[in-house]
Formats: structure tokens, C-alpha cells, sequence
């Protein structure tokens, strides 16, 4: 039976030939670049996050790794704690060490590419418990990897966990571990939103709830009856107004494509978790890594309030630099008229702590 291969949205191809990469080799061997800019390391609030279970938290590891406390979950996006990375070592230490790492509820992966899925990263990190969710297609080769708590989505599906909805979305990549595996599971992003129940539900389960306890008291005491009433209305009365977090998107690894016009169509997103580096030669990577500018139009597109770079600083994936790419993206910040707080630089090891905002249900 042939393998499956994926595709981006439009078919738009991210192969290159072998007359490209020797060009791109040519090219690097020109190239003087200042790599003595490190991203800053940051202690991290390991008390803090280890018994936090309702604020928002978004932590940097490095690179696309981020542990994330959403809704009592913690979570881990494409976790990553090599030291090397081909023949390149790690330009900074995690921002935790893994060790430190809080018990992980889920654990997601964007796509199957070495420096997004460390096998070696996975098997330290979870237990039991975790749920590990993948991209379509990819399954099957993490079950043949031991690991079995696994669970593959398509595009635009989801599925809810703790009352946490998480939706697969599209990105603009391709995927390979081997020579022979090329594009066989797909590559996306992952947005996270609070779901609750609507208040009809609420209500059926309140008023099954109450028969129950009518029926127990045999005796038919009023004052009961009315007192669960009164408990229910003012539980009723509390839902209406809830402590939401802001839906938040985890971009995964990406070219500029309208997907993220889509995907902000979709979702009222607040927070996004921006690629901005591994863009340079332009010519050789625009189809499957953003420009620190594209990387602000796809924010501004999909309509978030707040971003928060990443996928630099980390490994030496291409020819630019984690100076290079923060200037850049700052230049175009300004340039485009978008407010400083609205872009959060973090250093490794920072914990960003998001407010949420109360939403009334309908």
C-alpha cells in the first residue's frame, strides 16, 4: 500500500534541488556573522510553577519548546532538550532543566522534524498521564516508538481534554526524519480555548441534581427542596460571568501563507507564539520559515493582541541570527505602527504570566 504524502494548502511546494543546496553551501562559506548575542536566561519560578493550577503561564525552553499552564493543564509544545542538533550544539541551555519540569498532562508536536520531535526529550517527559497528540499520519511511527497514549489530528479538527479545546490548524511546512519518509504525516499549529458548558446544560444537570435530593428526603421537607433551588440559581447566576484565558496559538513551524487569515476567522486568538527565525538565504527558505516582517503580518492577519517570538536563538538551523532577527522584527514593529507590549520577548527560562479577562456568556 503506497504511503500517504501530504500537502499545504494551494500544493505550494517546499522542495529544493540538490543545485539549490550547493548554492545555499557556496553562499554560507561567504558569510561573516556575530553570533556572540545570546537570548538572556532567566531563573526559572520553578516553586511558583509547580503548585500553579489557575493562572495562565506561558514559559520559554527554547527554540518551539514552551510549557504552558492553560485551564489546570500543563503542557509542553514540541519538546526539545538536545544539547546538538546535526553538528550544531545548542546556542543557549533550556530554559528549565528537564528534570525540573512540572508532571505534564499533554504534550503537542507541530511535525515530525528533529528539531520540533526529540525522542530522547518525550521519553523523559512523560508518565501515565500524558497525553501525547500528534499531526495525522504520525501516529502510528510514535506507537512503534513506545509511545502508546496517543492521539493524531487532521486539520481543523479538535478535541477537548480537562474543558480545554484543542484544534489542529494549518501551517506552511513539510516534514522528514528519513530519506524515505518525506511529508508521510502532516505538519500545523495547535490553538487552545476554554470551553464551558452553556447555561441550558448547566441547568438540566442542576435540575437532575435536585430531583435526586428530592427524592432522598423522604420526609417531603420544603425547606429543602427550596434550598436546592436557591443553590442552583445563585451557581446559574455565578456562570454567567467566568474567568476565561485568552485563546492561544501555537503557530508550530511555518512559511507566510493566508492561513492565517483563516485561522483568525476562526478564533478570537490573544495570544500568538510566533516563528521569526531560520529565514536566511530568503531565496532558499521562504516557502517553509517566516521573515521576522512576514511573521508580523501573519500576527496582525489572524487578529491576535499579543505575540510572543520564537523558533530562534536556539540552533543554527540557517544563516541568520538571533541578533539579527530581533532587530528585524523590531524595525518592522515600528515600522507598522504596532505598540511595543504588544510583542513579548522572552528570554530563556521567563515565565509569562497572561490576565484573564471576564467574558459573559451567553
Amino acid at each position: 500500500m503506497p504511503k500517504i504524502r501530504y500537502n499545504n494548502i494551494d500544493n505550494v511546494s517546499t522542495d529544493k534541488t540538490l543545485k539549490e543546496f550547493k548554492q545555499w553551501r557556496e553562499e554560507r562559506r561567504n558569510k561573516v556573522k556575530d553570533y556572540s548575542y545570546t537570548v538572556p536566561k532567566h531563573p526559572p519560578e520553578l516553586d511558583y510553577l509547580h503548585a500553579n493550577r489557575e493562572e495562565t503561564t506561558l514559559t520559554w525552553i527554547g527554540h518551539s519548546t514552551f510549557f504552558i499552564q492553560y485551564y489546570g493543564l500543563n503542557i509542553v509544545t514540541d519538546p526539545v532538550w538536545a544539547e546538538k542538533m546535526g553538528f550544531q550544539r545548542r546556542l543557549g541551555a533550556p530554559g528549565i532543566p528537564i528534570q525540573d519540569i512540572p508532571p505534564l498532562d499533554i504534550i503537542l508536536i507541530s511535525h515530525s522534524h528533529y528539531d520540533h520531535l526529540h525522542l530522547a526529550s518525550l521519553r523523559k517527559l512523560i508518565t501515565a498521564k500524558t497525553l501525547l497528540i500528534v499531526p495525522e499520519g504520525l501516529k502510528r511511527k510514535m506507537i512503534r516508538k513506545g509511545f502508546h497514549r496517543c492521539h493524531e489530528m487532521k486539520w481543523w479538527e479538535h478535541m477537548t481534554v480537562g474543558g480545554v479545546k484543542i484544534s489542529f490548524v494549518p501551517a506552511q511546512h513539510w516534514t522528514r526524519r528519513t530519506l524515505f519518509d518525506t511529508n508521510s504525516s502532516h505538519w500545523g499549529g495547535y490553538v487552545l480555548e476554554v470551553v464551558h458548558p452553556t447555561s441550558s446544560e448547566a441547568a438540566e444537570e442542576m435540575a437532575a441534581t435536585n430531583m435526586r435530593n428530592d427524592s432522598a428526603d423522604a420526609t417531603g421537607n420544603t425547606s429543602h427542596a427550596q434550598q436546592s433551588e436557591a443553590s442552583a440559581s445563585q451557581e446559574l447566576t455565578a456562570q454567567q460571568s467566568v474567568e476565561k484565558p485568552p485563546v492561544v496559538y501555537f503557530v508550530g513551524d511555518t512559511g507566510y501563507f493566508p492561513g492565517f487569515k483563516t485561522i483568525g476567522e476562526r478564533f478570537d486568538i490573544g495570544v500568538t507564539l510566533m516563528p521569526i527565525g531560520a529565514y536566511d538565504p530568503e531565496w532558499f527558505m521562504t516557502s517553509q520559515h517566516v521573515t521576522p516582517e512576514e511573521a508580523l503580518q501573519g500576527f496582525v492577519e489572524c487578529g491576535s493582541q499579543l505575540m510572543v517570538p520564537m523558533h530562534y536563538g536556539t540552533f543554527r538551523l540557517a544563516d541568520d541570527t538571533p541578533r539579527e532577527a530581533l532587530d528585524r522584527l523590531e524595525a518592522e514593529r515600528e515600522k507598522l505602527g504596532i505598540s511595543a507590549e504588544r510583542i513579548r520577548v522572552l528570554g530563556h527560562g521567563e515565565t509569562l504570566r497572561i490576565r484573564h479577562e471576564t467574558h459573559n456568556q451567553d
